[in-house]
């Protein structure tokens, strides 16, 4: 039997929500700018052993296992961007209670 959230805490999930996605998006660029720069050291460098596999390899590993906590096994799925998004998020969690 699923309980009905109040509208706070409705509000605070989605904020949760919105706040995790926001974190994936951040690391994902970090993770690609990273890396692009080690593969250019090593292109600079003489191109030699591919040693920017390990760091690229590694790093993705954790990047895969945030994606999936944060898209595929969540418990549920104050700019102005972010009121849009807590607000989509919201609309979306109204309508699974029906």
């Amino acid at each position: 039997m699923k309980t009905e959230m109040s509208e706070e805490e409705l509000y605070q999930e989605a904020k949760k929500r919105v706040e995790e996605k926001r974190g994936f998006r951040n690391h994902l660029i970090i993770y690609l700018a990273v890396n692009a720069f080690l593969v250019i050291i090593w292109w600079v460098t003489g191109a030699g052993f591919p040693w920017f596999v390990f760091p690229l390899g590694g790093w993705g590993i954790g990047l895969l296992f945030n994606f999936l906590v944060v898209y595929v096994f969540s418990k549920q799925p104050e700019r102005e961007r972010d009121r849009n998004e807590i607000e989509k998020e919201m609309e979306t969690m109204r309508r699974r209670q029906k």
